[in-house]
């Protein structure tokens, strides 16, 4: 493994405009080929490693929570790689590293993953929630991220397409919402030690997504060839999904890690389906906290020179 670097080349203005307008920017090599060594050997620890937040929606994708909780090389990928000077730099703003997510998908005929929305999944809110998408592997336009352009701004939150119907248990769903009357969290700390996606149940009071595949062509739809090196930035309220289908000769194994500026706050949803960061337990959070009130819990991880 070579030296491991800094930013390979500065973010360009007009790169920030375009994160902003669109919600979601392709940054080409901007991250160096140590760094992504770094990251495929940290992503197949974490694979090689299953842990209770280990889980797929569908065979044969796997995805893990919090992978770099146990992958030591995916936690110096994230404590000291520039994707925390990419995502502050972006947003002009100290950043907080919030959670991270693994998506690997073995090679063959790649799998695809549905349309949504991140921010609905997690108990915070803000504008300046960031999710950067790096693969360790390339990855044409038919087996990448795609998003919805603009949807960013369109100031709803979406029914999470993932959980149990409460018609299916109406006694589990009722002890839910008289749990959510009360203030609590959702999901506890215990769903670290085994968790899925079916886990929680959908929210009734958040309108489901649009059918998206249904009238593809009545969306402005963005999406990008990706290599090793590449970092593609969105919001966290974007609509976005990856294509399946396309036939790889390697796996596609990418890692998603989500940033918090100075404006997200805690806000406990109802369409919890990802659980809190385990030493935010530790902690009663009340909706509208700013994160920034639990430094140990998420520290500054880089802020622009004054």
């Amino acid at each position: 493994m070579g030296q491991l670097s800094g930013l390979v080349r500065d973010i360009t203005d007009d790169e920030i405009d375009r994160y902003h307008r669109d919600g979601a920017v392709l940054l080409k090599g901007v991250i160096g080929p140590e760094w992504i060594e770094v990251l495929a050997e940290g992503l197949e620890h974490a694979n090689n490693h299953p842990d209770g937040m280990s889980a797929g929606v569908a065979e044969p994708l796997r995805i893990d929570q919090f992978p770099a909780s146990h992958s030591p090389l995916l936690k110096q990928f994230l404590d000291q790689s520039p994707v925390a000077e990419i995502v502050g730099t972006v947003l002009n703003a100290p950043v907080r590293f919030y959670m991270d997510q693994m998506f690997y998908k073995p090679a063959g005929k790649i799998s695809p993953s549905s349309w949504h929305q991140d921010t609905c999944y997690y108990n915070v809110q803000g504008h300046q929630l960031a999710r950067a998408w790096i693969c360790a592997d390339p990855t044409p336009r038919n087996a990448s991220l795609e998003v919805v352009r603009g949807s960013h701004l369109w100031n709803v939150t979406y029914r999470p397409p993932v959980g149990m119907d409460p018609a299916d248990d109406p006694e589990a769903a009722q002890a839910l919402e008289d749990d959510f009357a009360a203030g609590k969290i959702l999901i506890g700390r215990e769903a670290h030690e085994h968790w899925t996606y079916f886990d929680s149940f959908l929210d009734p009071g958040l309108p489901q997504l649009p059918d998206i595949e249904a009238a593809k062509d009545s969306f402005d739809i963005m999406g990008w060839d990706y290599q090793p090196g590449d970092v593609i930035l969105f919001h966290g309220d974007i609509l976005h999904a990856a294509l399946g289908g396309a036939e790889l000769p390697h796996p596609r194994r990418s890692h998603a890690s989500l940033w918090a500026g100075p404006d997200v706050t805690y806000l406990k949803r109802r369409s919890q389906a990802i659980p809190d960061p385990l030493p935010l337990y530790d902690y009663t959070p009340e909706n509208g906290q700013s994160l920034g009130e639990f430094p140990e819990v998420f520290p500054i991880a880089w802020a622009p020179e004054d």
